[in-house]
C-alpha cells in the first residue's frame, strides 16, 4: 500500500518501486535553484568581482553551463545503482575511508540550509516588518520541516508547483530591471580576468555542490541506460535554466542598487509587485532547504549504517536526523545574520576545496574504471567486500588533491604563493581535477595489474 511519506533511506531502491520521472528531475532542479540563494550568488559577479553586467552575465552563464557537466553526470548514477550518492562513494574509498568525506558533504548540507535560513528570513521581514530577522529565520526553518519529513515524492510534488509560480516572478523581475537600464550601463564593459573567472567559478561551484546529492533524487528511476541518458539531460537542463535566471537577477539587482540590501532593491526593483515577488521567492526556499536537509539526513544515515553495519535505518530515524540537521542548520544561521555576505562567499571557498577533488575521483571511478559496474549490496557489508574497509590510494589522492589547490587559492583570509603571478586569477580547481583525476586513474589500473 502507498504511503505519502517515504519509508525507502539509504538502501537500493527495488526494482518494482521504481516509480519515478524523469520529467520531475527537471522541475525538481528547476526549482531548487529558484531562490533568494542564488540570486545572492548571482550578485557576487558585480559586487564582490568587480564585473560590469555584460561580464558578468558571460561569467554566470558560462560557469553553470561547465558546473552542471558534472553534477549532471552524478544525477545519471541514481538510475543504475539505486542508492544515495554518497553510499556509492563507499566504492571508491570503502566503508571508513568515505566516512570523513561524508562528514564534509553534511557539514556542507548544514552551510546551506543556513544560507538559506538567513537570506528567507531577511527576506519576510521585509515584507512583513513582524518577522525581524531571528524571527524570519525560524519560520523558513519550520516551513522546511514538511516537505523534508514526508520525503521523495512530497519535495518532487512541490517542485512542479514552485516552477511554475517562481519562474513567473523571476522573469518578470528580470524584465523590470532590464527595462530600467540606461544604454551606458548596459554596454559598460568593466572587469578583470580575474574577476571574471573568480565569477565563473562561482556559478560553476553552485553546480558541483549539489554532486553529492544530485542522484538522490535520481536513484527511483527505472534501471537502465535510457533512463541514466534521460536523468542527465533533465537535470542538466532544469538546473542550468534554474539556476542562470536568478542569477541574472542578482547581477541587475547589484548594478542598479549598489547600495540596497538585497530585499530591497528586488522589492524596487518589482514596482508594486516586487513585495509579491520578494515573497514567492521567500516562500521557495523552504523547498530548496528540504532537498539539503533531506539529502543530509540520508548522508547522517550512513554514517550510522557505517559503524552498525546490521542496521537498517527507516521513517523514523530519517525524521530524528532531520529535525538534528535543522537544528544545527538553525544555530549556524543565526550566527551569519551579521555579515551574511562575507560568510557566505568564504564558505563557497572552502565547499570549492573538499568537492572538486572528490567528484573527480567518483566520476573517473564510475564512467571510466567502472563503467557503471558496482556490487550494491557489498556497500552496506561491514569488510565492504570487494571495496574494503578503507581505500587508502583514493584517501591519498583525494588529500593530494586538496594539496594542490593550496598554492593556487584565492580567498578572503589566504591567497596562495601562485596567485600572484598568475594576475590575482584563482584556477585552484581546475588543477585539482587535472591532477586529481590523472592520479587517480593511473594508481588504479597500476592496482589491477598487480591482483
Amino acid at each position: 500500500m502507498s504511503t505519502p511519506i517515504e519509508t525507502h533511506t539509504i538502501h537500493p531502491i527495488p526494482p518494482d518501486q521504481r516509480h519515478g520521472k524523469v520529467a520531475d528531475l527537471f522541475s525538481v532542479w528547476f526549482s531548487a535553484n529558484m531562490t533568494l540563494l542564488t540570486v545572492v550568488t548571482g550578485v557576487l559577479g558585480p559586487s564582490v568581482f568587480g564585473l560590469s553586467f555584460f561580464w558578468s552575465l558571460l561569467a554566470l552563464v558560462m560557469g553553470n553551463v561547465v558546473g552542471a557537466i558534472f553534477m549532471a553526470l552524478h544525477a545519471a548514477q541514481g538510475p543504475r545503482l539505486g542508492v544515495p550518492q554518497m553510499v556509492q562513494s563507499r566504492g571508491q574509498f570503502g566503508i571508513y575511508g568515505s566516512v570523513p568525506i561524508i562528514v564534509l558533504v553534511v557539514l556542507m548540507y548544514i552551510g546551506f540550509a543556513a544560507s538559506n535560513c538567513v537570506v528567507g528570513g531577511q527576506a519576510l521581514a521585509h515584507v512583513v516588518p513582524d518577522f525581524d530577522g531571528r524571527l524570519g529565520v525560524l519560520f523558513i526553518a519550520l516551513l522546511t520541516l514538511l516537505p523534508c519529513a514526508f520525503g521523495y515524492k512530497a519535495i518532487h510534488a512541490c517542485s512542479r508547483l514552485a516552477s511554475r509560480v517562481s519562474i513567473l516572478a523571476v522573469v518578470y523581475a528580470i524584465g523590470c530591471g532590464i527595462g530600467g537600464f540606461s544604454w551606458a550601463v548596459l554596454s559598460d564593459g568593466h572587469g578583470t580576468v580575474a574577476g571574471f573567472l573568480g565569477a565563473f567559478s562561482v556559478s560553476a561551484l553552485w553546480q558541483i555542490a549539489y554532486a553529492p546529492y544530485v542522484s538522490d533524487s535520481s536513484r527511483y528511476l527505472p534501471d537502465s541506460v535510457r533512463s541514466s541518458q534521460h536523468a542527465f539531460w533533465a537535470t542538466y537542463a532544469g538546473t542550468v535554466i534554474g539556476a542562470v535566471l536568478p542569477m541574472v537577477l542578482g547581477s541587475l539587482l547589484a548594478i542598479s542598487y549598489p547600495m540596497l540590501p538585497l530585499a530591497g532593491a528586488l522589492s524596487h526593483t518589482g514596482g508594486y509587485l516586487g513585495n509579491i515577488i520578494l515573497l514567492i521567492l521567500a516562500l521557495a526556499i523552504p523547498l530548496a532547504n528540504a532537498m539539503s536537509v533531506y539529502c543530509g539526513a540520508l548522508c547522517s544515515l550512513t554514517l550510522v549504517q557505517t559503524f552498525l553495519p546490521a542496521w537498517r535505518a527507516g521513517v523514523k530515524a530519517r525524521l530524528v536526523a532531520t529535525v538534528l540537521l535543522l537544528v544545527a542548520a538553525l544555530a549556524m544561521s543565526l550566527g551569519m545574520v551579521g555579515d551574511f555576505l562575507r560568510a557566505y562567499t568564504s564558505f563557497l571557498d572552502i565547499l570549492m576545496a573538499v568537492l572538486v577533488p572528490w567528484t573527480a575521483i567518483n566520476l573517473c571511478d564510475y564512467y571510466f574504471l567502472r563503467h557503471g559496474i558496482y556490487d550494491v549490496w557489498a556497500f552496506f557489508r561491514a569488510d565492504g567486500g570487494p571495496y574494503g574497509r578503507f581505500n587508502s590510494r583514493a584517501v591519498l589522492v583525494y588529500v593530494l588533491g586538496v594539496v594542490v589547490e593550496i598554492p593556487f587559492l584565492k580567498t578572503g583570509p589566504y591567497t596562495g604563493m601562485f596567485v600572484s603571478s598568475l594576475r590575482g586569477v584563482d584556477i585552484s580547481w581546475v588543477v585539482s581535477l587535472f591532477v586529481t583525476a590523472s592520479v587517480y586513474c593511473i594508481c588504479f589500473k597500476a592496482y589491477k595489474r598487480t591482483v
